[in-house]
């Protein structure tokens, strides 16, 4: 069911820690003794919790936040109805002179946000949402994008490693009517990965409309092989999206749209409303794969098992673990991927729980997925490695403070509000640099960071050295308020005098409302 409510609080959100036991499926475990907030730090407070708005704004929006006042209630007993879960079309490409061309419209459209009601949406080649499309790591592609909107928009290609004048960040922009043609050779190895509107001030807008899809990149490494890959089948899209949506159908994006009174704020799985509908897949085959994408404008999403069983996790935002490993929950903030694999031998039904984000957001406990048993095969074991990361030695890593703050409603990145490109903060460095950033959140906001072209490293969190699956490659993370994380990068491959790469906050809100920076790479 829909929910108006308060943010749920830091001890809600840690109350399921990961225990030191043996996985069925194969996977190393997790142990979890400790939030990965990091120790001592309160995520939200209510008030911190309201994202630029100002003591006053909230005595004038009391009886809008006199709702906000069952943030624990679980709603995973209360789906009545299943329905099939929709698997994302796959784009088919066409390959010509080594060249593997997409072909992409950015549309308006209608769809049933809540059901029975007619929203107005946006979508790739559809009416909302997107296509998935495949990559493989190699190969060189083109993408024709035509913008059949009334504005500009870009698209960005999440977490992918391509030249600046190609990342589709706002100096991509193209308008109304026009088209873009980005091409590049795909060199990130096998990876889930995203694509969605970045233009200045009006990615909010058009990504909780749908613009937004999956982009699954294939290698041909030995850890690739031995996982599930027929898409549909055993490697299952799951596009999760937290709306703030009114009574009429109107999807909110900003701070206004959130304050106004009688919402709803419905949960999507592959742009199916699940907040009264547990969605079914009838497994044929044992072993299963499952990509979440939390696509959502600000909302926090974990999954987990709703027998308490085990998740095997075996990739972060950029790309396989280490091995497998055994989780009991895995936590996305916006922006976020995770792979995660489960040996279906009996039914599963998958949970979500939805933490608010932003100012007012979703909360509470969804059965969104029931994965029905129905392989007859026998899978071998899962590799015990799946790949290889060195672990950065940061001691002469060039060093960087990365501030996030706000006034008001003015959301800033080392003090400037990013709302144009010539006001935003430029970050410079050189083609091969070695750097270590201490992001440091000063507000008690929660924030969303992400980099983009290089994957990074998580050196610490909140004072305390990673563990688990914190150990993977990231280009999105947790920063809590008040919290502190330190990644490490290198910057490889692409250097540009002109265009740049996008640092920011990945709630989208904040991101139109100034936390970005700008990050010019140039030849040494």
């Amino acid at each position: 069911m829909t929910n108006n409510t308060e943010p749920a609080s830091g001890a809600e959100r840690h109350s399921r820690g990961a225990h030191a036991r043996s996985g069925r499926d194969g996977g190393k475990d997790e142990h979890t003794s400790k939030g990965r907030s990091g120790k001592g730090l309160h995520r939200r407070k209510f008030l911190g919790g309201m994202a630029g708005v100002g003591l006053g704004a909230v005595a004038a929006a009391g009886a809008t936040f006199g709702l906000l006042t069952d943030a624990g209630r679980n709603k995973a007993s209360a789906a009545t109805d299943t329905a099939a879960l929709t698997i994302p079309d796959l784009l088919e490409g066409t390959t010509a002179d080594g060249t593997t061309t997409f072909t992409l419209e950015a549309k308006t459209g209608t769809s049933e946000v809540l059901s029975g009601v007619t929203s107005t949406t946006a979508g790739y080649n559809q009416s909302f949402l997107g296509p998935t499309m495949k990559w493989t790591k190699g190969d060189t592609v083109l993408l024709n994008i035509t913008n059949s909107l009334s504005e500009e928009t870009t698209v960005h290609f999440h977490g992918a490693h391509v030249p600046a004048e190609m990342d589709g960040g706002p100096q991509n922009a193209f308008a109304a009517g026009a088209s873009w043609a980005p091409t590049f050779t795909v060199l990130d190895e096998a990876k889930t990965l995203w694509y969605h509107p970045h233009a200045l001030g009006t990615t909010a807008k058009q990504a909780t409309h749908g613009l937004a899809g999956m982009i699954i990149v294939e290698d041909d490494s030995t850890a690739s092989a031995a996982l599930p890959s027929d898409y549909g089948v055993d490697d299952i899209p799951l596009v999760f999206q937290c709306l703030a949506v009114d009574s009429a159908g109107d999807i909110k994006y900003d701070q206004t749209g959130y304050l106004s009174s009688g919402l709803s704020f419905p949960v999507l799985v592959n742009g199916t409303n699940v907040d009264d509908t547990t969605l079914t897949f009838g497994a044929t085959k044992t072993r299963n794969r499952f990509r979440a994408l939390n696509a959502s404008p600000s909302d926090i999403i974990t999954l987990q098992r709703s027998d308490g069983g085990k998740l095997i996790q075996i990739a972060t935002d950029q790309g396989y673990l280490t091995e497998p490993t055994s989780v009991d929950t895995i936590r996305l903030v916006a922006g976020a991927r995770a792979e995660f694999v489960m040996d279906v031998t009996e039914d599963v039904t998958l949970q979500v729980v939805i933490t608010t984000g932003w100012i007012r957001g979703g909360s509470g406990t969804f059965d969104f997925l029931t994965v029905a048993a129905g392989g007859t095969d026998t899978p071998s074991d899962l590799p015990s490695s799946l790949s290889t990361i060195e672990r950065y030695d940061t001691s002469a890593f060039t060093a960087r403070t990365i501030t996030l703050s706000n006034t008001g409603a003015t959301m800033k990145i080392n003090g400037s509000a990013g709302l144009t490109m010539s006001s935003m903060a430029m970050i410079s460095t050189t083609l091969g640099a070695k750097e270590i950033w201490t992001i440091t959140n000063a507000s008690q906001l929660e924030h969303s960071f992400h980099l983009h072209d290089v994957p990074y490293q998580l050196v610490s969190v909140n004072g305390e050295d990673p563990t688990g699956v914190q150990l993977g490659w990231y280009d999105t993370f947790e920063v809590v308020g008040g919290g502190t994380i330190q990644i490490a990068m290198e910057f490889t491959d692409f250097a540009d005098d002109t265009y740049m790469y996008m640092l920011h906050c990945h709630l989208l809100q904040h991101e139109d409302e100034g936390m970005m920076a700008s990050l010019m790479v140039t030849e040494s």
